[in-house]
């Protein structure tokens, strides 16, 4: 990508990037860019999923979140810890849901 891009990347997931303590992200802007829009895409293509499986198994929201959540961080996916709560939390948000506690979540 070049430094044409015009995508907004919230300060949320830009933040994923910064070690503690320092301003600068550790990875080049390209590769932010890049895993904000897997990110984003997989926010938006779980809406739907989502939201038929709280009618489905009549569950509350919070509860698809987390099983949601734990689908992302399986051996093997393409998303790390960090991503995968981020894509919860714009889920959450994206459906108009409360914030998803982390405490029990990996």
């Amino acid at each position: 990508m070049s430094n044409d891009n015009q995508t907004f990347i919230p300060r949320s997931f830009i933040e994923l990037f910064v070690p503690a303590g320092s301003v600068k992200p550790r990875e080049p802007w390209d590769s932010i860019c890049a895993r904000y829009e897997l990110c984003e895409d997989m926010a938006q293509m779980l809406t739907e999923h989502a939201k038929g499986k709280v009618f489905e198994l009549g569950v509350a929201e919070h509860d698809v979140l987390e099983r949601v959540h734990r689908g992302l961080v399986v051996q093997g996916s393409v998303l790390t810890r960090d991503e995968a709560r981020w894509v919860i939390c714009r889920l959450a948000e994206l459906l108009d849901w409360p914030m998803p506690v982390f405490t029990g979540l990996t």
